[in-house]
């Protein structure tokens, strides 16, 4: 009986643990609220102040505590790590917010990240300023980048949509009332059409006009023709439909200036004109010539494209253009075109100076994290924006036959605009499939 007993006490403690190995891979979240998370919050209380002194996140504290720790406490006075005002659990990790003592700032814990991630023993560890004095330890308990999957919760609304997971488990939205504009950059295979793919399956949902911009001959955009109020295929049609853009955004600031507001948001519902957002597909497309005659289009199409980023935002037409690569290389125009992109996001480059292009003017510190992304994760990119901060993300595997099909669900949402009707795509043709060759070879019976 006593043997029964220990081979299935054995039984159930080995079931338990590979339950537990199979709960870590497959169910991270279950892992992680039921042994991650209690192991990590004992870890992070029993040895906080022994890693903050060795982090070099401590100061010397003030004379007075120094007094009473040496006079009337008689012990050593030791130096002083930030406070731990609120420690929250989260289905993905631990938010733990600080009290900075004199002499530390943000900058400082941030520059520690890494140490404090190997200390803990978690995924990551990001800081945010909360308040003066005050910030917040992000620490992520498991990959959730290795399976992305966004909430039920992040649906597009107004003008914002969710296109991705930040390494921290919140949303990556794409907002265009806080940043109109907008640059990503990424290499071939490193999932910058899923992040476009994304953007236009979330945009196909909200009322505006989408326009895009594919001088592959329409390959990549031709199918969301249902939802797209305008598209060019070429660069000679896509110079044209910028100066209709251009025209538009000056009848606009007519609209704008007759009713005295400097803003298309300030006018009431029923004069607002639709918001209209331009997708650029592959932007170097557009700086491209084969012959000198050429030059004076080319300069054209970029400079009016110049004008939209300077001034489009108030009459609500917004750019989000893409590219392999984007710098002064490309022809007069392109560096004056991304100092208006203010939205960057830079997948899986092929050279550093690539990233540099993208990040190193708003966040110096994201372009080695930007040259780190591996081949074999794809949709992984860094996301800053001026105010220099950024984050990790990666979006949800989505294929062109699903962006199609919201876009032809959402049609009906596509604005009647009479000055892009020269530029509406028609209907998509379905092409009969390939015939199969035939064996080289026949085969005897």
């Amino acid at each position: 009986m006593s043997d029964l007993t220990l081979l299935l006490e054995a039984t159930g403690a080995l079931a338990g643990a590979g339950g537990l190995g199979y709960a870590k891979h497959r169910a991270p979240r279950v892992y992680w609220s039921t042994v991650g998370l209690p192991l990590t919050w004992g870890r992070f209380t029993f040895s906080y102040r022994s890693t903050m002194e060795v982090c070099g996140l401590t100061v010397q504290p003030s004379g007075l505590r120094a007094f009473t720790t040496r006079n009337l406490a008689r012990r050593e006075v030791r130096r002083v790590p930030p406070k731990v005002r609120r420690v929250r659990p989260s289905s993905t990790g631990l938010r733990i917010t600080l009290r900075l003592p004199a002499g530390l700032e943000p900058a400082d814990v941030t520059a520690s990240c890494e140490r404090l991630r190997h200390a803990f023993g978690v995924q990551s560890v990001t800081v945010s300023e909360t308040r003066p004095g005050y910030v917040e330890l992000r620490m992520t308990g498991y990959d959730v980048l290795r399976r992305v999957r966004l909430p039920r919760s992040a649906q597009p609304s107004g003008l914002t949509v969710p296109v991705a997971l930040r390494e921290d488990g919140t949303v990556f939205e794409r907002d265009y009332r806080a940043v109109p504009m907008a640059l990503t950059l990424g290499a071939n295979q490193s999932g910058k059409s899923v992040y476009q793919r994304n953007l236009i399956k979330g945009l196909a949902k909200l009322p505006v006009g989408l326009i895009g911009i594919d001088c592959k001959r329409g390959v990549e955009q031709s199918r969301y023709a249902p939802r797209l109020s305008a598209l060019a295929t070429d660069p000679d049609m896509a110079g044209r439909l910028i100066d209709a853009l251009v025209l538009e955004m000056g009848e606009r600031f007519d609209l704008l200036a007759l009713y005295g507001v400097s803003d298309v948001w300030d006018l009431p519902a029923k004069l607002r004109p639709v918001p209209l957002v331009v997708l650029i597909d592959e932007v170097a497309e557009l700086f491209f010539v084969t012959s000198k005659k050429d030059e004076a289009a080319r300069d054209r199409t970029v400079m009016q494209l110049v004008r939209l980023g300077q001034m489009a935002r108030a009459v609500g037409i917004y750019l989000e253009v893409c590219g392999q690569r984007f710098g002064s290389d490309l022809g007069r125009g392109a560096t004056a075109l991304r100092a208006q992109l203010t939205g960057r996001v830079v997948h899986r480059v092929n050279d550093k100076q690539t990233a540099e292009m993208g990040l190193g003017d708003i966040a110096p510190d994201a372009v080695m994290a930007a040259t780190s992304i591996r081949a074999d994760r794809p949709g992984v990119a860094v996301a800053g924006d001026t105010s220099g901060g950024w984050s990790r993300i990666r979006t949800p595997e989505t294929t062109p036959a699903e962006a199609a099909v919201v876009c032809r669900e959402f049609a009906h949402l596509t604005p009647e605009l009479p000055f892009l009707d020269p530029f509406r795509p028609p209907a998509r043709q379905v092409v009969p499939p390939m015939p199969t060759t035939p064996p080289l070879v026949t085969p005897q019976t």
